[in-house]
């Protein structure tokens, strides 16, 4: 008889990053994943791609009927290796534009856009990873292993924005940045559907004064230490 037989399994490692836009999330989720030698998924960008399509095909993000053709009949969203394509179509710098900043939020806002999705990112966390976005210790992962709400003054995130987007050789007004992220703020903080908020029992994360190698050493270290717990 095996000795283990009646040994619980072992829960696998999923860490939930959610928190305002610009506050570095995705990159921070990324080098996260990599320092914890798991999977990273992008929801933000699963969100993006769909406010591209949308924008490629000339359709209202308030056009329910239209938008929920395309969700169930017109839309292939692949993410790898830090690429996002859509129906073959490469998107990964497309859904990076002011354009799509501009649209994310009344996109995401949808109830029937958040759960045609809900299923694909419950599945990828199957065997761990870090995910990132605004619901994902709330919504989408409530049984996270590990929940972080990072943030970070509005002001600080508008410059990271301004400096990101100049790094990419385009136009950054930091003050246009500003009222944009302060825009999205109220918007998520204050929409229907799976508003933005802190999750039950996570750890709130301010990086106005960190560098991104000291949050992601926080980050990655406290998942560390809750794996060596779950281990004893």
């Amino acid at each position: 008889m095996s000795t283990d037989m009646g040994a619980e399994k072992r829960k696998p490692l999923v860490v939930a990053i959610d928190g305002p836009a610009a506050a570095g999330k995705s990159t921070v989720a990324r080098l996260v994943a990599e320092k914890l030698g798991v999977p990273y998924l992008d929801t933000g960008s699963i969100y993006r791609a769909i406010a591209w399509l949308l924008a490629d095909k000339g359709i209202a993000a308030d056009d329910e009927i239209a938008v929920k053709k395309i969700l169930n009949d017109e839309m292939n969203i692949e993410i790898e290796d830090g690429r996002v394509r859509v129906n073959g179509t490469d998107v990964t710098e497309a859904i990076r534009t002011p354009q799509i900043d501009k649209l994310v939020s009344p996109v995401s806002a949808h109830k029937y856009v958040r759960d045609s999705i809900l299923a694909v990112q419950r599945k990828q966390a199957e065997n761990g990873l870090v995910a990132d976005g605004r619901d994902i210790g709330t919504v989408v992962l409530p049984d996270a292993n590990l929940k972080i709400f990072l943030t970070a003054s509005a002001e600080e995130r508008a410059n990271r924005r301004c400096k990101e987007r100049s790094a990419r050789g385009e136009e950054a007004n930091y003050e246009e940045i500003l009222r944009q992220v302060n825009e999205r703020d109220y918007a998520d903080i204050n929409r229907e559907i799976s508003p933005l908020r802190p999750a039950q029992g996570a750890v709130i994360l301010d990086t106005t004064e960190m560098s991104l190698e000291e949050v992601v050493e926080v980050i990655a270290g406290l998942a560390k230490e809750l794996e060596a717990q779950n281990n004893r």
